[in-house]
């Protein structure tokens, strides 16, 4: 069974506890489940709205600063890297998601002072110099006319800020799956450190995917 709009608040609010407990999270905002009439229900962080997706057209850098500024999170992990997940349902069904990863264009002071942050080893992944900072999100439309087969996926993933990049994805993800995907490509040595410490959840969305956008490269994730 596909997961309902409070299964989905509860998965944020117990990883975000999980991240937070491990120390792998600086500051946080818990989500709030909110009734907007006519059958639609909408996990997010308080009614920040999807202050990214204003600011377009402008550096990188400024984009991630004015979401750190307005605190437009759900979590902000220790190397500043910043990540939302908002879910909209109509009639218990997903209609929208948005699940973006933000790192930190500042790494000079981790990458400056390397010894700081391996003391244990977690933020081995972050710290070279070698790395360049790019936003990514999975993103869920469900609705009638705005899915465009071969071009705009139902359900697809976003690198940087390219406007036509739309990688198709086979489902809508949870937040287990989104968290669990961050954590095992961009702070691997954590993840393989803490794994067994977070929580685990086995809800996930039916496919979304047309048979033409089956013949594509796609991103494969857990379907139900």
């Amino acid at each position: 069974m596909s997961p309902g709009p409070e299964q989905i608040r509860q998965q944020i609010e117990k990883l975000t506890a999980d991240l937070v407990k491990l120390s792998l999270c600086g500051d946080q905002n818990f989500p709030a489940l909110r009734d907007l009439g006519q059958g639609l229900r909408e996990v997010g962080t308080g009614g920040k709205g999807d202050v990214a997706h204003a600011l377009k057209n402008i550096p990188y850098h400024d984009i991630y600063a004015e979401l750190e500024r307005t605190r437009s999170y759900n979590l902000r992990m220790l190397d500043g890297a910043l990540i939302q997940m908002g879910y909209r349902f109509r009639d218990h069904r997903i209609e929208k998601h948005r699940l973006a990863f933000f790192p930190s264009p500042f790494l000079e002071e981790f990458q400056n002072n390397p010894e700081v942050y391996l003391e244990d080893g977690i933020y081995a992944d972050v710290i070279m110099r070698n790395i360049v900072p790019f936003p990514l999100r999975f993103d869920f439309d469900g609705r009638e006319k705005v899915a465009v087969e071969g071009d705009h996926p139902k359900s697809h993933l976003t690198l940087g800020q390219y406007q036509n990049c739309r990688i198709p994805v086979s489902a809508p993800l949870t937040p287990y799956h989104f968290i669990g995907f961050v954590l095992r490509h961009f702070y691997n040595t954590a993840y393989r450190k803490y794994s067994d410490q977070l929580s685990t959840f086995a809800h996930c969305f039916e496919t979304s995917m047309t048979k033409r956008e089956r013949d594509l490269l796609y991103v494969q994730t857990p379907v139900q």
